[in-house]
């Protein structure tokens, strides 16, 4: 997490990374987040602190954990459509916004270089280490592929590479994340950003459904889960000298009928207070009280396609397209 950045680092093989976060950036980010989101009513924490090395093991094995259905019917989702996808965008560059391993996204990386259209992948995560890893392995298996990989935080960076046409890959459900101001932020920022007549977003998203089906997504059998939730602490620990104790806390996901989304919540099991001394804070914890880890929006078809051709734009004509969902 505290890697000092590198502009231009090249790796072999027609790839580029390009670092745009300076180097103080988690440190500073963390602390902000932290100091605010544990003095709020109710407390919380921002979701993108799970994925230190080990966040990030765990969560790879809740994408495979039976109950985990979202990763599975994203694939297929992706599969089932690819090339409609290729056929419909015949893009030459394919950004990814938190790509992450760019595992899944082989599918539509498939379907374009099949069409003939595909020249540049250019995927955007705020983990160098992660976009190292999937440019070194997509060059060595697309000999033709251009990859362009950019650390930068997709949130407050969006500077695009301009070669046309552009399909822009949100997947992943990540805008379930983002709570109401967030989405309608993040969407103004993207559709402004899509100004060529030929660019096209693929956002990927989970539907409402059944929330015995929902809850067991997020709290499996094997408590694989409740182990991702509870490395946040682990990392506070690490990074802030913090003193959480993960067992003085549980686990627990919760469907928020109201607002359609799922919940991740660490329970205190007892009155405790924490220690953070490297923001001078101490944090009180009553027993019962929940510290909200993370929020999943659950979408409904309809509303989000409306809210997409809605979101406001520099021209007055829709910039998004959403061929599929989970």
């Amino acid at each position: 997490m505290k890697r000092p950045p590198r502009k231009g680092a090249p790796i072999p093989n027609r790839t580029a990374i390009d670092t745009r976060l300076p180097a103080d950036h988690f440190a500073r980010t963390l602390r902000a987040d932290v100091a605010e989101g544990l003095t709020a009513e109710p407390k919380k924490l921002s979701p993108k602190w799970f994925y230190d090395a080990h966040g990030s093991v765990l969560f790879d094995r809740i994408t495979r954990l039976p109950e985990y259905y979202p990763a599975r019917a994203e694939r297929m989702v992706l599969r089932a459509h690819a090339e409609e996808i290729a056929r419909h965008t015949g893009a030459r560059t394919l950004i990814e916004l938190g790509s992450g391993s760019s595992e899944k996204t082989r599918l539509l990386i498939d379907a374009l270089t099949a069409g003939g259209t595909l020249k540049l992948y250019a995927p955007l995560d705020v983990s160098e280490t992660a976009l190292e890893n999937a440019a070194e392995s997509l060059c060595r298996d697309y000999p033709d592929l251009r990859v362009e990989a950019t650390v930068a935080d997709f949130g407050t960076d969006l500077q695009l590479p301009d070669a046309g046409p552009r399909l822009v890959a949100f997947l992943g459900s990540t805008l379930g994340n983002l709570d109401t101001d967030q989405r309608a932020a993040f969407l103004a920022r993207t559709r402004a950003t899509l100004t060529r007549e030929d660019d096209a977003l693929l956002l990927g998203v989970d539907l409402v459904k059944d929330p015995k089906t929902l809850i067991r997504a997020y709290d499996d059998a094997q408590g694989v889960t409740a182990a991702f939730n509870k490395n946040l602490l682990r990392v506070l620990n690490r990074e802030l000298d913090a003193d959480f104790d993960p067992g003085a806390f549980d686990h627990r996901a919760v469907w928020n009928a109201e607002a359609e989304r799922m919940e991740m919540h660490l329970r205190a099991r007892v009155t405790h207070t924490v220690k953070i001394p490297t923001l001078d804070m101490t944090v009180d914890f009553t027993r019962g009280e929940d510290l909200c880890t993370e929020i999943s929006v659950k979408f409904r078809q309809e509303p989000l396609e409306l809210s997409l051709i809605h979101t406001p734009s520099p021209r007055d004509r829709q910039k998004s397209r959403m061929p599929s969902s989970a």
